[in-house]
């Protein structure tokens, strides 16, 4: 018996949990970010170390989406990893209430809060994309792909709007209520999402890999894949380039066109505004595409890519030319083409985990994840410690975001055209090896 396909109502409803894993993320990594530095008075670099160890505990990502893999289940690995993040999440937000009172014992209980953060991200958002890629048809991908991506923003905007009304008088206890009400909310939705999403007899259907393939032996089939190697390689670009550029545009705003806070969060909001219309368009023209899809996500890939690699160039040329750029208009831009950049990257990476079938779907999607983890973790801090030196360095703050603008540009340019040389074929069976249907243009698999 074949497992059903997802309906609409069914990827709507995992949907759910991106969205639910975007509410308790927004509170760890933007509003205990800002009560650390404003309200406790900490320094920066606190927060942004604890949130960079959070991205590299998600290099356990492999591992997890190959216990999934041998368990023959997603959902278990989904509702363990909500579970874990509302944990990490309500233990990071007591670690920033006791950090500004006793420096160590609240450091040492914001790593294992991060710790947490990391480790239910990971298995939660590793799973719930190897349980879409496995059983949502491939005509409908783009489409899942856009809907996770619009749900984690959903997650964003859900939880400005609680903590817009919560927080509105700051306090201690005020915050420990709204992140326990966040966090169980966050976890009873999920649970209700997942409920039935996985047949009980799935396992059955694909019988669990354990004991026939070991996780080393697995990762070593899985990295010599030309496609799936080269992917990784992508991805890593790609993201670093993308996580690069978060933490600058407002600085930047700042700094060189002399913004308010407000007029730089309005830049901001075109930006993401950008985003949205990005997602939105990739979904619905995915959802009307015919032939090749594996061949119409490299090409809309490639596109976002060198799409975003000239809106950095953009913001390079603004650094130069100072007040009376279009800035607003080429962040819009530049949200466009990330978030037509960011589908249709985890469109393809849903397709080329399930198109060898689900015995190494997690394994793959692990691999890929922890890619992206590991790019994040750097590129944030990388970028804004390359601005810094180069401000002391050369005397001058425009020259420096410009360099580093621009650096941020080539890689994403860089990316684009390993995208294209990503050369993917139509699985011609359900069973058919991977390796055989696609290939990574110019190796010799």
């Amino acid at each position: 018996m074949t497992t059903p396909r997802l309906g609409w109502w069914g990827i709507l409803r995992l949907g759910l949990v991106q969205a639910c894993i975007g509410m308790l993320f927004a509170l760890t990594t933007l509003t205990l970010n800002r009560v650390m530095v404003v309200e406790y008075g900490l320094p920066a670099v606190v927060p942004a170390g604890l949130v960079a160890w959070n991205y590299v505990v998600q290099l356990i990502r492999p591992r997890l989406g190959h216990g999934s893999d041998a368990g023959g289940r997603r959902t278990p690995y989904i509702v363990g990893g909500m579970g874990v993040l509302a944990l990490g999440a309500l233990v990071a937000t007591d670690a920033a209430a006791l950090i500004g009172v006793s420096p160590w014992m609240g450091g040492l209980l914001g790593l294992f809060g991060y710790t947490l953060i990391g480790a239910g991200v990971g298995s939660a958002g590793t799973a719930l994309l190897t349980l879409l890629a496995v059983r949502t048809a491939p005509d409908r991908r783009a489409a899942a792909a856009s809907v996770a991506w619009l749900m984690m923003i959903v997650g964003f905007i859900l939880y400005a709007a609680i903590t817009g009304l919560t927080l509105r008088n700051f306090s201690t206890q005020r915050l420990a209520i709204t992140a326990s009400a966040v966090a169980g909310a966050a976890f009873l939705i999920s649970l209700l999402a997942v409920r039935g999403a996985e047949p009980p007899d799935v396992e059955h259907e694909h019988p669990p890999t354990r004991g026939s393939d070991s996780f080393r032996s697995v990762m070593f089939g899985v990295w010599r894949d030309p496609l799936a190697r080269g992917f990784t390689v992508f991805i890593f670009v790609s993201m670093l380039a993308f996580s690069a550029q978060e933490l600058l545009v407002e600085p930047f705003a700042g700094l060189v066109f002399g913004f308010s806070p407000a007029q730089s969060a309005q830049l901001s909001g075109f930006e993401k505004l950008g985003d949205l219309i990005g997602m939105i368009l990739f979904g619905l023209l995915g959802a009307r595409s015919r032939g090749s899809r594996a061949l119409w996500m490299r090409r809309w890939t490639t596109a976002g890519c060198l799409g975003s690699g000239l809106g950095l160039a953009g913001l390079a040329a603004a650094a130069a030319v100072g007040p009376g750029w279009p800035l607003s208009l080429n962040l819009f831009g530049l949200g466009l083409a990330n978030g037509i950049f960011a589908v249709a990257a985890i469109g393809s990476m849903m397709g080329l985990a399930g198109a060898d079938g689900p015995d190494h779907a997690g394994a793959r999607m692990g691999l890929w994840g922890a890619s992206q983890a590991l790019a994040f973790a750097i590129g944030g801090l990388a970028a804004a410690g390359a601005v810094e030196i180069l401000r002391d360095a050369l005397r001058m703050t425009s020259p420096a975001f410009m360099s580093v603008f621009a650096t941020e540009g080539l890689l994403f340019s860089f990316a684009g055209l390993l995208a294209v040389r990503l050369d993917p074929v139509e699985v011609a069976a359900p069973n058919a090896s991977l390796a055989g249907a696609a290939r990574f243009r110019g190796s010799p698999g």
